[in-house]
């Protein structure tokens, strides 16, 4: 049979975890769904749509895709400058996004900046914070991102089960917003756009707490590691909030990546950020990360 197109039990779990009415969550087919969806929903050729650079692509490939005029402001020390953002803002502005904890940087806002930046924005204006990341997070000041929703009406949250969970190849994500924004997004979203299998994963995914738990103890645990190891080979990194680290190769970045791949270890190069000699590495296991780094210094030596 179908899938249920309105995702009800997902829906109830996830209330159940986030404290939220079911009226204000949206199930996507991964989160970037909730990009197109906004876009489409909110957005006209006319309007302007804010992103920063370098951060999740996604957000400015759909809203060119949408016939939106993109204003992109530079991060500052590989963080959003969000007094940049504020002066951009005009009477055509419709959206803000905004990914916390940033990707590829692995940068955050927190709650001090993000608490100033959401008084200054015009409530007409969406502020569209993607948090595909967030379970990874430890540092005390992130901010509570659900309590904006509760005092603003101008506030989308998007969250995923690819990352943290595992379950990038199901594509299932969710939003949360006031109910008035979801039944907007809902108006333009397509019937039966998450399978039965993600749902159902999904629901099993919440209730894995052992799981979250190993894998961000893993990841701490690890992150260490590699900080080490560039500071022994005297790389410059930068402190990742994340399950992946930015990392300044001093060499070029798709040259990097092609000697590694021959070797069996996989990395991003950042040329597409326009980052030529930065790589993101992931996070793996202790042997992974041993492999990688190995590996990384014979390339390096290779290339020197």
């Amino acid at each position: 049979c179908y899938p249920d197109p309105d995702c009800f039990r997902l829906k109830r779990a996830l209330s159940s975890k986030l404290n939220v009415d079911r009226d204000s969550l949206i199930i996507s087919n991964g989160s970037d769904e909730i990009i197109v969806l906004t876009l489409r929903a909110f957005v006209n050729s006319a309007d302007e749509v804010i992103v920063s650079f370098p951060t999740f692509l996604i957000f400015e490939i759909q809203s060119i895709a949408q016939g939106a005029n993109v204003i992109s402001v530079p991060l500052m020390g590989f963080r959003y400058d969000l007094n940049a953002i504020l002066s951009k803002i005009s009477d055509k502005t419709k959206v803000i996004f905004i990914a916390n904890p940033d990707n590829p940087t692995g940068t955050y806002v927190n709650k001090y900046e993000l608490d100033n930046f959401i008084r200054a924005v015009p409530r007409g204006i969406i502020v569209y914070l993607d948090e595909a990341y967030f379970e990874f997070v430890e540092e005390g000041d992130f901010p509570d991102s659900l309590g904006y929703i509760r005092e603003n009406p101008n506030i989308i949250v998007t969250r995923t089960f690819s990352k943290i969970y595992g379950l990038a190849g199901l594509r299932v994500g969710y939003g949360i917003s006031n109910p008035e924004i979801i039944s907007y997004l809902n108006k333009v979203r397509e019937p039966f756009n998450v399978n039965s299998l993600a749902q159902a994963a999904a629901i099993a995914a919440l209730k894995d707490k052992r799981h979250l738990e190993n894998t961000k103890q893993l990841i701490k645990e690890q992150k260490q590691f590699l900080y080490r190891e560039f500071e022994i080979l005297k790389l410059r990194y930068i402190a990742s909030a994340t399950n992946f680290i930015l990392v300044d190769t001093g060499f070029d970045s798709v040259c990097v990546f092609k000697e590694l791949l021959k070797k069996g270890v996989i990395v991003r190069d950042m040329k597409p950020y326009k980052l030529d000699t930065f790589i993101r590495v992931t996070i793996g296991k202790e042997q992974e990360n041993k492999k990688f780094i190995r590996t990384f210094r014979e390339v390096l030596d290779r290339l020197k």
